[in-house]
C-alpha cells in the first residue's frame, strides 16, 4: 500500500497539467521526509475480535495469533498471478479471464423448493390464518406465491454476474487507490464458512456502493454469491429488477400489512420460507443494519432488523442448527456519492440515474486524487451461543423521563440504578409478528453488532485531518504544525486499539489528505515557503464534522468523561477561569460517577452504541480508568490513608470473586461505598488543557444542537398540551393537511406543528445560529431529529397521531419558561467554551 501511494502521488507531481498544484506544494515540502513509525508493521492492533462475554467460545475457536501477521492485499489489483493462464496476452486480458473463472454455483430449483416449505403450504391449504381455505381456489393462491416471490427474488444468471464483475472490476480502479482487506479478516470467515453454517454478514451503510462492492469482494475471495438485501426504496423497479439478477433480495410491501391482513400473513409466510431456503442451501447472506445514507431518522435501520429477525427465527425453529454472524464495515476516505442535501437524498436511484451516477463519478474523481477504501471483517460469532448468553444479561430498565425529568427539574438528585430504555427505530410487519421477548432479542442483536462493526472500522487520514482542523485549528494552522498534530493524533487513535486505514511517509500522507479536502479548506503560502491551512467557513465545517464523526468512536469513553468534568466543574469555577484554578478543585468518585452517568442517559443511544450486555456503571468506570491512563485525573491521597494503588492491603471478600461482568446487584452497594472516601484533581501537565479541551469539543456539535433546541422552545412554536388538542379538532375538521395550512397564511398562536415540520423549523433555526456564532458543525438535519426525539423521550414534547403525521405539542411540565431554562442550562453543563 505504501508503494502505491507513493507511486501515484509522485506521477501526480509529475503531470505537467498539475504544474501550478505541484509548485504550491512544494514550498511546504522542503524538508526530508521522515516516516510515521506507529502506522507500520506490529504496531498496528489487530481489531474485530468478538465479544468475549456474551460468545467467549467463540471467541477462543475462529482465532489465532498467526493471522494478526498476515497483512493486507489489494481486493481490485488482479493480475497475471489470479488466472491459471499466463502470457503477454494473458496480461492484458487477465481482468476478463478472471472474471470468468469465479464460481457461481446454480440455484434454479430454489422457487420449487419455497413452494414446498411447510409455512407456505400451510397458508394455501388453509392451515393458518389468511391461508386459501375450502371455498377458495388454491391455485390462485400459487399464483400470488408465485407473485410475492418474483418480487423478493429471481435466480441470479451466472453470465450477467461475470459481466458485471468485470465492469465492476474496471470501475473501481478508476475511482479508488485502492482496497484493502486484511488477509487475516478473511481466514477467520473462510473457517467459520468450513464449519457448514451459513454466513450472514451485518454490514454499516455509508455508501449506496456498499451492495455491490462486498458482493464482489467476497465473490473474489471464494465465498461465492452474496445475497444482499436491499432497500426498496432506495431503487426504481427497474434497478431491482437488475439487482435480484444479481443476488439481491427485496421485501415486499405486503410484509408490513397488519398481522391480521390474509395478504400480509401470506407474504410473510413467503418471506420466510425464502429466508429459510437460502440458509438451509448455505448461501452468503448480507443485511444492513445502518439506514441508507441520506435518510433522516434512526441510525439503526428498520429493514435490517427485520431481515436479522427472519434469520434468529428461522434458527430458533430448527430450520438451521446455527448461523454464523459476521460484523462488517467499510470505510471510505471520501464517500464519491454522499448527497449534499439530506432532505432530498432519498429519491429512488434508477438504472439511468445510476448510469449517469457512474459516469459523473468517473468525471468528477478523474480529476482529483483517487481515494483508499477499507473492507473490516470482524470475527464470526454464533447466533445459537448469543442467544443462550444474551438473555441473562437483560435487566430492569426505565425510559428516559423516568431516569432524568426529575433531575432537570431539580426535584431529586439521585440518579436510578437502572438501565435506559430507549428505541428510535420502528418495528415492522415481520418483526411485529415475533414474540416480544425475541423481538427484544433482535434489536439488542442489532446494537451488539453495529457496535462491533463501528469499533472493528479503522479510522481515514481524513477523518483525523478534519478532527484537526475542526476542533483544534478552525481559525488555521501552519503545515509544519499540522505534520506534528497528525503524527500524534494517529498515535493516540492507536493506543486506543483502533486501527488506521493508511501508512507510509508522514508528508506524503497530509498532502494526500489535504488534496482530497481541496474544496474544504483553502491554503496560503506565507513567509519562509510553510503554508497555512485554514478550513472555509459554512459548509466546508459541515461537512468537516460529518468526516470527523468517524474518528468519535476511538476518543468516545474520554470525550464523555471530560464533558462529565466539565458539568461538575460547572458550579464551582468560572469556565474562563484559569487551568491551574481548575486543579484546585477536589472531585470525589461518586460524584464522578453521577455526572458521568447524567452525561450517558442524555447522549442518544445512536451515537453511544454501548454493549447491551455491559451496564452503565461498568461504562462509568471504564470511562474514569480512561481519564486516569490519559493523564487527566490524579488520585488525590490525603495523608494517613492507604495510598489508591495499594491493592496488597485491601480485604477481597467471596462477593468479589468470580462475578459475571455487569453483574451490579444491592449486594454490590458496599462496593461504590469504599468510593465515598476517593478523590482525584486535574492533572497540571502542561499538555492537560489542550487535550481537555479537545475532548470536550468532541461531543460539541450534538450538545450544542441540542442546546439550541432547547433554546428554540422559548420562541413559542409549540402548544401546550390544551391548545394541542383544540389545534387537532380543528386539523380534522378543516380537512387540510400541514403543509396546505402552513401555505394558506398565519397560523394561529394554538396550531400543533407535524413532527417533521418542527424537525425543519428548528434546523432551518440552526443554521441562523450557526450564520450568527459560527457554530456550523451544528447545522446538521439530524441533528435537529435527534434532538426532538431525546426531547420527546425526556417528556419535554408529547406528539398525538394526526392525519398528518404526528403532532408535537409542549407536556405540561414544561410549558413554563423558567424549566425550560432549566432544560437549556442542563446541557449547557457539559458544553466547554
Amino acid at each position: 500500500m505504501d508503494t502505491m501511494l507513493e507511486a501515484r502521488l509522485q506521477t501526480k507531481q509529475r503531470n505537467t497539467q498539475n504544474s501550478r498544484e505541484t509548485s504550491l506544494w512544494s514550498s511546504g515540502f522542503g524538508m526530508k521526509l521522515e516516516a510515521v513509525t506507529p502506522f507500520l508493521g506490529k504496531y498496528r492492533p489487530f481489531v474485530g475480535r468478538c465479544c468475549q462475554t456474551c460468545t467467549p467460545k467463540s471467541w477462543e475457536s475462529l482465532f489465532h495469533r498467526s493471522i494478526m501477521d498476515l497483512g493486507f492485499c489489494n481486493v481490485i489489483l488482479v493480475k497475471e498471478e489470479n488466472t491459471r493462464f499466463r502470457g503477454w496476452l494473458v496480461r492484458r486480458l487477465c481482468c476478463f479471464l478472471w472474471s470468468l473463472e469465479q464460481h457461481i454455483p446454480p440455484c434454479r430449483d430454489a422457487p420449487e423448493k419455497i413452494m414446498e416449505r411447510t409455512g407456505v403450504q400451510n397458508v394455501i391449504s388453509g392451515r393458518d390464518p389468511g391461508g386459501a381455505g375450502e371455498g377458495q381456489v388454491s391455485g390462485l393462491v400459487k399464483k400470488e406465491v408465485q407473485r410475492i416471490l418474483g418480487h423478493i427474488q429471481a435466480p441470479p444468471c451466472p453470465f450477467l454476474l461475470r459481466l458485471f464483475s468485470w465492469a465492476l472490476l474496471r470501475f473501481l480502479k478508476c475511482v479508488f487507490l485502492n482496497v484493502q482487506l486484511h488477509k487475516g479478516q478473511m481466514k477467520m470467515v473462510h473457517q467459520a464458512a468450513q464449519a457448514g453454517l451459513p454466513l450472514v454478514l451485518l454490514s454499516t451503510h455509508k455508501s449506496l456502493l456498499d451492495g455491490i462492492l462486498l458482493p464482489f469482494v467476497l465473490l473474489s475471495q471464494g465465498l461465492g454469491v452474496l445475497r444482499v438485501a436491499w432497500d426498496p426504496r432506495t431503487c426504481s423497479p427497474t434497478l431491482r429488477a437488475l439487482l435480484k439478477k444479481l443476488g439481491g433480495l427485496f421485501l415486499p410491501p405486503e410484509a408490513n400489512l397488519t398481522l391480521d391482513s390474509s395478504e400480509g400473513v401470506l407474504a410473510r409466510a413467503v418471506v420466510h420460507a425464502a429466508i429459510e431456503q437460502l440458509l438451509v442451501s448455505k448461501q452468503p447472506l448480507l443485511i444492513f443494519l445502518e439506514e441508507p445514507p441520506g435518510v433522516l431518522g434512526p441510525r439503526l435501520s428498520a429493514l435490517g432488523q427485520t431481515w436479522l429477525g427472519l434469520v434468529v427465527e428461522a434458527v430458533q425453529v430448527g430450520v438451521v442448527p446455527d448461523a454464523m454472524l459476521v460484523p462488517v464495515a467499510i470505510t471510505y476516505d471520501l464517500v464519491p456519492d454522499a448527497p449534499c442535501d439530506a432532505y432530498h437524498a432519498s429519491a429512488p436511484l434508477g438504472l439511468w440515474t445510476g448510469a449517469l451516477a457512474v459516469l459523473r463519478i468517473l468525471r468528477g474523481w478523474g480529476r482529483s486524487r483517487p481515494v483508499c477504501v477499507r473492507v473490516h471483517l470482524a470475527q464470526p460469532f454464533s447466533l445459537q451461543e448469543y442467544t443462550i448468553n444474551a438473555r441473562s444479561c437483560w435487566g430492569s430498565r426505565q425510559t428516559l423521563e423516568q431516569l432524568l425529568q426529575p433531575i432537570v427539574l431539580g426535584q431529586c438528585t439521585t440518579v436510578p440504578d437502572t438501565e435506559k430504555e430507549q428505541e428510535w427505530t420502528p418495528a415492522t410487519g415481520p418483526l411485529l409478528a415475533l414474540k416480544e421477548e425475541d423481538q427484544l432479542l433482535v434489536r439488542r442483536l442489532s446494537h451488539h453488532v453495529l457496535n462491533a462493526s463501528v469499533m472493528s472500522s479503522a479510522v481515514m487520514s481524513t477523518a483525523i485531518m478534519a478532527t484537526l482542523l475542526l476542533f483544534k485549528h478552525q481559525k488555521g494552522v501552519f503545515l509544519s504544525q499540522l505534520l506534528g498534530e497528525f503524527s500524534w493524533l494517529t498515535e493516540e487513535t492507536l493506543l486506543r486499539g483502533f486501527d488506521v486505514g493508511f501508512s507510509g511517509q508522514l508528508r506524503c500522507l497530509v498532502q494526500h489528505t489535504l488534496s482530497l479536502l481541496q474544496a474544504h479548506v483553502t491554503l496560503l503560502r506565507v513567509h519562509q515557503g510553510d503554508l497555512l491551512v485554514v478550513p472555509r467557513l459554512g459548509p466546508g465545517l459541515t461537512h468537516l464534522a460529518h468526516l470527523s464523526a468517524e474518528l468519535l468512536p476511538a476518543f468516545l469513553s474520554e470525550a464523555v468523561g471530560a464533558c462529565a468534568v466539565r458539568g461538575l466543574l460547572a458550579g464551582r469555577v468560572p469556565p474562563e477561569g484559569p487551568w491551574e484554578l481548575q486543579g484546585i478543585e477536589l472531585l470525589s468518585q461518586n460524584e464522578l460517577y453521577r455526572q458521568i452517568l447524567l452525561l450517558l442517559h442524555l447522549l442518544p443511544q445512536d451515537l453511544l452504541l454501548l454493549q447491551p450486555c455491559q451496564s452503565s456503571y461498568c461504562y462509568c468506570q471504564e470511562v474514569l480508568d480512561r481519564l486516569i491512563q490519559c493523564g487527566l485525573l490524579v488520585a488525590e491521597e490525603t495523608p494517613g490513608s492507604r495510598p489508591a494503588c495499594d491493592t496488597g492491603r485491601q480485604r477481597l471478600s467471596a462477593k468479589l470473586l468470580w462475578k459475571p461482568s455487569g453483574d451490579f446487584t444491592d449486594s454490590d452497594s458496599d462496593d461504590f461505598e469504599e468510593a465515598e472516601g476517593r478523590f482525584f484533581r486535574l492533572s497540571q501537565q502542561s499538555r492537560c488543557p489542550d487535550f481537555f479541551l479537545f475532548l470536550c469539543r468532541l461531543l460539541s456539535p450534538l450538545l450544542k444542537a441540542f442546546a439550541q433546541a432547547a433554546t428554540f422552545l422559548h420562541q413559542g412554536q409549540l402548544p401546550d398540551t390544551g391548545e394541542a388538542h383544540a389545534s387537532l379538532a380543528l386539523h380534522r375538521g378543516s380537512g387540510e393537511s400541514s403543509g396546505q395550512r402552513l401555505c394558506r397564511g398565519p397560523r394561529p398562536r394554538f396550531f400543533s406543528p407535524t413532527e417533521s415540520g418542527y424537525a425543519e423549523q428548528l434546523f432551518q433555526f440552526l443554521q441562523a445560529t450557526a450564520q450568527e456564532e459560527g457554530f456550523f458543525e451544528c447545522a446538521d438535519p439530524n441533528l435537529a431529529i435527534s434532538a426532538i426525539w431525546t426531547f420527546r423521550d425526556l417528556g419535554v414534547l408529547q406528539q398525538t397521531p394526526s392525519p398528518a403525521g404526528p403532532m408535537l405539542y409542549l407536556s405540561p411540565a414544561f410549558t413554563s419558561w423558567e424549566n425550560q431554562e432549566k432544560l437549556e442550562q442542563f446541557i449547557r453543563q457539559f458544553i466547554c467554551s
